[in-house]
């Protein structure tokens, strides 16, 4: 498939343009005197880049213009939307017939005029990294204190983030225009044709490859939210870990993934080592089944919610590889403005979109497709009642600060702390997380083992290895008082592992821009979309069979190319499922 650079992209392109000798990156003058003050950066004012790329801190200013532009609500808004609205987790909620983008996403109809088919902001993003490589070298020449080892770590956290859009791109696009030179004068040529899907992704993994050495492997304590907020070697092996997965390479996949999940018990290690025998880590203490999860439940009492507050609420946990961070401590920064409009607030509850109803109602009526059992603490904690209605649910989780669960009580049920404010959420947007990494490692051991095979209860079978992984996620928020184990002998085939693998990154990972993502790449490895529109169509989405019917092809299950962009570019063709032009939706069959 092809594609076509809009307008955005093109005027992104020219802000940067070294002729007239204007970034709009950001700068703050207080940058380097607190730990803090790198994720504090907004946007202020121009640089005039004669008097820029001189020393390590121009740098430093550039790279903080790439965070806060990815934590704008024009990016975390498009994650949300290519990477779950499309998938049986969401409905529309409250009015969102009025927002008629929105509704035309539910029912999957969807044309080249939809305002989140437009992917500028993450060109503009890709472009502010190419042009960190480009010339942060030079300034290595001018500024004796930029070693080359700073100089290095720069390049690789650049990269990664230039690296990372690209893989949003490919994902929800399949074909996209593909560069890592620097647009900086308008003598550069801007059409460029559509690079196809593998190439790019290979491309990307071996970027990471060459770099991942070179990135921060552990920033110093005192710098409280880099470790989270700032790419890693932690956050490239992650990367590296789940694009190995949809390039089918399942060796590599879980070669990465297994680096992420010891860089995890080692950290683990250090924080117990550093408290002493006689201390103990917050809702971490004890390891489930060896891996360093934060327990549900309560070591004291009969309240469950611990990992869900710790995650969602507290935000840069211990179990968090990258996320995207927002100040809880200066209301005059930037806020989350995207699950604040999306997912709810204060005022409005639910916001535009809302859970699913088979999902809410999936404990509640016994039906259990989703969830295993009805002691899944997730249950409880992702939804958050409507005005006291049972079986009316808005979506809790980056809305609320905290959840508990009272197990005290005869009946589950789940409280809520008081939703943000409007416009004021502080929820940190998760790129990785490590039950993430685990459960991708868990569909690459999947994958690696023969068709046919069954699952042989001995360390080492390869489906025997997945289910454990599987078990210890779904065991650290199982609040049963009697058995927390899934039963391994209903999943004993290659077949019921994949699903139990994709049912569990369901349930852990709802509403965090994985799900349709999930989808997406079984359709790949599948070659049909079978399994993906037969799940798409459990959500009841107003379109009815027809919406199922238009994703009967496989480039219907990418997004079709805004109409800005066709105009601007000569090069480029339109997704042939959308037809042509900025009228055509999903053509059927």
């Amino acid at each position: 498939m092809i594609t076509k650079i809009n307008n955005n992209m093109k005027r992104c392109f020219k802000m940067m343009k070294w002729l007239v000798a204007v970034l709009f990156f950001t700068l703050h003058s207080s940058l380097f005197t607190s730990c803090s003050d790198f994720l504090e950066i907004e946007p202020q004012e121009l640089i005039v880049l004669d008097k820029y790329w001189d020393e390590e801190a121009d740098v430093e200013a550039v790279i903080a213009g790439c965070y806060s532009k990815m934590q704008s609500q024009e990016v975390i808004s498009r994650m949300m939307v290519w990477g779950e609205f499309r998938s049986d987790n969401i409905v529309g909620g409250k009015n969102f017939e009025n927002d008629v983008q929105i509704a035309n996403i539910f029912k999957e109809n969807i044309n080249a005029s939809n305002t989140y088919a437009k992917w500028g902001d993450f060109y503009n993003i890709i472009n502010r990294c190419n042009t960190i490589i480009k010339y942060a070298p030079q300034v290595a020449e001018k500024d004796p204190a930029y070693t080359q080892s700073k100089l290095n770590a720069h390049v690789a956290e650049a990269a990664a983030l230039r690296d990372l859009m690209y893989f949003y791109l490919i994902r929800s696009f399949c074909n996209v225009p593909f560069t890592m030179e620097a647009y900086l004068d308008d003598n550069q040529d801007l059409e460029l044709a559509a690079t196809p899907f593998d190439e790019v992704l290979n491309k990307l993994i071996a970027d990471l490859e060459e770099k991942q050495s070179w990135a921060v492997k552990r920033y110093p304590t005192s710098q409280t939210y880099y470790q989270r907020g700032r790419i890693t070697q932690d956050a490239i092996h992650a990367m590296l870990c789940e694009m190995y997965l949809w390039k089918r390479d399942y060796a590599n996949a879980v070669r990465y993934a297994d680096m992420v999940i010891q860089a995890k018990k080692d950290e683990y290690k250090s924080s117990k080592k550093s408290l002493g025998s006689s201390m103990s880590l917050s809702g971490s203490d004890n390891l489930i089944d060896g891996f360093p999860l934060i327990n549900d439940i309560a070591t004291v009492g009969n309240m469950a919610g611990a990992s869900f507050t710790d995650i969602f609420g507290l935000n840069n946990s211990s179990e968090s590889i990258f996320e995207l961070i927002y100040m809880k401590d200066d209301e005059t920064m930037m806020a989350n403005g995207a699950v604040s409009n999306f997912y709810g607030n204060a005022s409005t509850f639910p916001g535009l979109v809302k859970p699913a109803d088979f999902i809410c109602t999936d404990i509640n009526d016994g039906t259990f497709s989703v969830f295993l059992t009805e002691e899944d603490t997730r249950f409880y904690e992702n939804f958050g009642k409507v005005d006291g209605q049972n079986n009316n649910y808005g979506i809790a989780k980056y809305v609320f600060s905290s959840a508990s669960i009272n197990l005290g009580k005869a009946t589950l049920e789940g409280v809520h702390t008081t939703a943000y404010a409007e416009g004021k959420n502080r929820s940190n947007w998760i790129i990785y997380r490590l039950t993430d990494i685990m459960l991708l490692k868990a569909e690459a051991l999947v994958e690696q083992a023969a068709d046919g095979a069954v699952m042989v209860t001995t360390d080492g079978d390869l489906l025997y290895e997945a289910f454990k992984i599987v078990n210890a996620v779904n065991k650290r928020s199982n609040c049963s008082k009697t058995t927390k184990d899934i039963d391994a002998t209903k999943y004993t085939t290659k077949s019921l592992m994949r699903e139990l693998v994709l049912g569990e990154r369901q349930r852990e990972l709802m509403f965090e821009g994985k799900r349709w993502y999930d989808l997406v790449r079984r359709s790949q490895r599948e070659g049909n979309t079978g399994f993906l529109s037969g799940t798409a169509s459990r959500k009841g989405n107003g379109g009815g069979s027809g919406a199922t019917s238009k994703l009967s092809r496989m480039e219907a299950i990418y997004w079709p190319y805004h109409i800005d962009e066709l105009k601007v570019n000569s090069k480029l063709i339109q997704n042939p499922a959308f037809g042509s032009g900025e009228n055509s939706s999903i053509v059927k069959n």
